[in-house]
């Protein structure tokens, strides 16, 4: 059972066209997603431009981002569908944009006192912070 769909995922990124299965979603990536999908995900996750700017140039370097015309490359396309992806469950989990964007922007002891966001810039982070909100929306101890 997937609660977090590719749709749900692409509709973090804008993504059209959109993909309805996690192999058209992954093939999207892997050619490389849009510039602006990677924006798109910022902009729903931080509070305001200043924070924005900042995630922006954590998952890809200012000089690289600026470089890139249209599409990312395959590892950065992966690391804009994480964020996405962690985005889009936060948000299924809360059933709000407000509260899943505060959830990833607080601290969480269960993450040693780090913010849910930064702990999900790696891949083995995201999944710790994806457990977490499972944990969170079963009613389990977290």
């Amino acid at each position: 059972m997937v609660f977090v769909t590719p749709e749900k995922i692409a509709a973090v990124m804008a993504l059209v066209p959109v993909p309805h299965s996690f192999a058209e979603l992954d093939k999207r990536v892997s050619d490389g997603l849009p510039k602006l999908a990677l924006k798109a995900s910022v902009e729903r996750v931080c509070h305001n431009n200043e924070d924005r700017k900042r995630l922006l140039y954590q998952i890809i370097p200012e000089a690289t981002y600026k470089r890139r015309r249209d599409k990312l490359s395959a590892e950065e396309s992966g690391r804009a569908e994480r964020l996405a992806r962690i985005y889009a469950t936060a948000q299924y989990v809360w059933n709000s944009d407000e509260d899943a964007r505060t959830f990833l922007n607080t601290p969480h002891p269960m993450l040693q006192s780090q913010t849910p966001l930064a702990v999900s810039l790696t891949e083995l982070g995201a999944r710790r912070v994806e457990e977490l909100l499972w944990k969170l929306y079963y009613g389990l101890a977290a």
